[in-house]
């Protein structure tokens, strides 16, 4: 019996991919009489096939599905022939459920991508093709389904295997087998039709059991993601992990990545005791002879063909969020076992969905796929996703509401991390803060155009400068006319404006100074990672909280009323939002105190 093969179902809206399933699953005999019986009651309801059985709802479990016809969420199977054991993700067609396909995708090693024959090749099989290319999915079944309704014509099925040929050329898939199908019917998905004399090739099951996914190359060096760190007592210390490649026994040489410490493995513990050899696949836990500093996201590798280490990166990533991606804005990078912030620094292009060219793009939109840089806030092992898919593959949560936005495969380091170390000085923030006889801190004041963090900066840092204290203010306005006067007004020109003032005022509170920063900031992303720029005690962010319209009404600049009659655009509060801080370190009711009472509140939150 060969391998176990994991494959995925792909293809556009109603062209049959819930219903080619349930015919598989049907005609092998890997559904129960009941499991059968409710799909019959079900179909009298929700079906399409008059009294007939609707096999597509073995798939369709969702009442949603099964009332709108179509697959939302990615259906998982297993069955098995007497020749191979199957599992199956039937991925969703609609554009909108994209996402769920390239997670049916993540772990198989075959597509069969459905294409409607009446509509032929059209952009969502392309984006499934290139989604499964990207994944390194290099088989690809084609299943012209619907035959029966173009009557068996070959010239059709020629001209639809051809141009879907020139598609897979773009996308990395290098061996497509075609064939034409009825999977209402069930002519060629397990048993030949008399339709089709002029077809000499297999059925689809007849593939499916035949066809032979290459294993991951043999001899590749050991690797190994710590995900737990076991110590259940002080005598035992113990790195457990799925082995991602190669193989370990004790005696090797090993090294620990980031950091490069090498020791040597004494044990190979697992459930039921000792092994003396463990492989690919494999969940262990290693015994080091020496100790060592070692967490949870390090990889531990092969002494003699380490794992690379970099903190900036090219990769190809397919944006899930429906919000676009946004140049410069921080999310959250999960790669193997390791968790940590990134920021996609360029993005060098977008791929056409059809033909694979590079187009210009600024910012990446739901199911676009495109080749970016990326920086993340730390020193990360990996390998490039062409050699290991778990070394290299990473998904992009959102830092606040922790979805998924994002899926990537690294390509190569842009630059090692050991090419970068900080200099230290021996005059550090706190010796500088000292001599000014002051604590240095960054207070971040927040709010509305026209709510008052310029007029509150201006009266606050004269009551400090009053007070002996050395400070300096940045403001909005001021800021734009020199470092940021290249910036726009774009949702990626605002995160960019944030970040550059985070990282100036980082270096004035490592001055020793007191920073008053009066920025609108209208993200809450942002200012987060304004935030994390400093020290937990030295950053304060206060709300400066006024109505909009109590704003509108001052519009000491005319602002408000030139964005409502059209000749300012993404103006904040307007046709830009503005999302306010959730646990600000103060809030100012500066719609109803006086600029006044608003700094002594602040001077009284600092003592």
């Amino acid at each position: 019996m060969l391998p176990p093969l994991r494959l995925v179902l792909c293809g556009s809206v109603d062209d049959g991919k819930s219903t080619l399933i349930g015919r598989l699953l049907h005609e092998c005999r890997a559904v129960f009489e009941d499991q059968f019986q409710a799909v019959e009651q079900a179909s009298r309801r929700y079906g399409t096939q008059g009294d007939d059985a609707d096999l597509a709802l073995l798939m369709d479990g969702l009442q949603a599905e099964r009332e709108q016809g179509i697959t939302i969420d990615v259906a998982y199977r297993r069955f098995e022939t007497p020749r191979r054991q199957f599992f199956v993700a039937d991925a969703p067609g609609h554009e909108q459920y994209t996402r769920n396909m390239a997670t049916g995708a993540s772990t198989a090693g075959l597509a069969v991508v459905l294409v409607d024959a009446d509509k032929g090749v059209i952009p969502q099989t392309a984006r499934h093709s290139r989604i499964a290319g990207m994944l390194g999915i290099r088989h690809v079944v084609l299943a012209v389904n619907k035959m029966d309704r173009v009557g068996w014509d070959q010239a059709r099925f020629d001209a639809i295997a051809a141009a879907y040929r020139a598609v897979a050329r773009e996308t990395g898939i290098t061996k497509t087998q075609a064939i034409p199908i009825s999977a209402l019917h069930g002519d060629n998905v397990t048993n030949r039709d008399g339709q089709t004399a002029w077809y000499s090739g297999p059925t689809l099951l007849d593939h499916l059991e035949t066809v032979e996914i290459a294993p991951p190359a043999e001899g590749q060096p050991f690797r190994m993601p710590v995900q737990y760190v076991n110590r259940p007592n002080s005598d035992f210390r113990g790195y457990c992990g799925r082995i991602a490649a190669g193989a370990v026994a004790p005696g090797d040489r090993v090294r620990v990545f980031p950091s490069g410490a090498e020791t040597e493995v004494e044990r190979i513990v697992v459930w039921q005791g000792e092994r003396q050899r463990a492989q690919r696949g494999d969940s262990i836990t290693l015994v080091l002879k020496e100790e060592r500093d070692v967490s949870r996201g390090d990889v531990i590798a092969a002494a003699d063909d380490p794992v690379k280490v970099a903190d900036q990166f090219q990769a190809r990533l397919l944006w899930m969020g429906d919000a676009p991606l946004v140049v410069g804005r921080p999310y959250l990078l999960k790669l193997h076992t390791r968790e940590t912030g990134v920021t996609v620094t360029r993005i060098k292009h977008r791929e056409d969905v059809m033909d694979g060219r590079a187009r210009p793009a600024a910012t990446l939109g739901l199911n676009d796929i495109g080749s970016v840089n990326l920086a993340t806030d730390r020193p990360l092992p990996f390998t490039p996703y062409d050699e290991n898919r778990t070394l290299g593959g990473f998904v992009l949560l959102d830092r606040r509401t922790g979805t998924t936005v994002g899926a990537g495969m690294i390509r190569f380091p842009l630059m090692r991390a050991a090419n970068l170390r900080r200099q230290d000085f021996e005059v550090t923030r706190e010796i500088r803060a000292r001599a000014k006889g002051q604590r240095a801190r960054c207070l971040w004041l927040t709010g509305l155009s026209g709510s008052g963090k310029s007029t509150i900066a201006n009266l606050l840092e004269k009551r400090l400068t009053a007070e002996g204290r050395h400070t300096y203010v940045l403001d909005g306005d001021n800021v734009r006319h020199g470092l940021n006067r290249d910036l726009g007004f774009t949702e990626a020109d605002r995160v960019e404006n944030i970040r550059r003032v985070a990282e100036v005022a980082r270096l004035m509170v490592d001055a020793g100074l007191i920073v008053i920063v009066a920025f609108i900031s209208p993200f809450r992303a942002d200012r987060d990672h304004a935030r994390r720029r400093f020290e937990p005690a030295d950053f304060r962010e206060i709300f400066v909280d006024a109505p909009l319209a109590t704003c509108e009404a001052r519009d000491p600049k005319g602002l408000y009323a030139r964005a409502r009659r059209g000749e300012v655009k993404n103006f904040t509060g307007i046709d830009s939002p503005y999302e306010p801080p959730d646990a600000p370190d103060l809030r100012l009711d500066a719609g109803a105190e006086s600029p006044e009472r608003c700094v002594e509140r602040v001077l009284d939150s600092l003592e």
